[in-house]
């Protein structure tokens, strides 16, 4: 008998058997196999058993039905491929069929990890961003803060001098 495991986090390794002609999944509690998740509409898709075949048709749904990331709007799912509705991964597996990567984690097919971020010094030399003097992104220069650093001396310099000047004309 054929069956749905949900590979996407936080739903992973909940399966629905194919037992029925015709299982409806959706978010809504009405469908055969409901999936609670935002990017699912209410009634996603059908999952139809046509003798040995298990045809997926889509519903009209929002995000869209894709397998092997192809969208569809009606095809046959073969064990092992990856059925995905909105944002969720679900994988048709068979009676017979050894279940391949069942831990919870999700193949990945062209995808690289990169477990830090990238470091400008990382890129190739002379593939930075260039800007020209007339760009609003241009380095500012630092006149503006020189000059404020500038007044700011000048004023705690007589604020001092004051001070000083007041303290001394009330001892004498």
């Amino acid at each position: 008998m054929p069956k749905l495991v949900v590979l996407s986090e936080g739903l992973t390794g909940r399966s629905h058997d194919l037992k029925v002609d015709k299982t409806t999944i959706g978010r809504l509690e009405d469908n055969t196999f409901q999936i609670a998740e935002q990017s699912v509409s209410s009634h996603h898709c059908e999952v139809l058993l046509k003798g040995n075949d298990v045809l997926v048709k889509d519903l009209n749904s929002t995000n869209g039905t894709y397998i092997n990331g192809e969208k569809i709007t009606e095809k046959v799912l073969k064990p092992g491929q990856i059925l995905r509705l909105g944002q969720i991964e679900v994988r048709l597996e068979a009676e017979g069929q050894p279940a391949a990567v069942t831990s919870g984690k999700k193949q990945m097919e062209n995808t690289r990890v990169i477990p830090r971020g990238v470091k400008l010094n990382e890129f190739e030399p002379g593939t930075g961003v260039k800007f020209d003097k007339n760009s609003p992104f241009a380095k500012k220069s630092n006149k503006t803060n020189t000059i404020f650093i500038a007044v700011g001396v000048v004023l705690g310099i007589i604020i001092i001098a004051g001070i000083v000047w007041a303290f001394l004309k009330m001892r004498s």
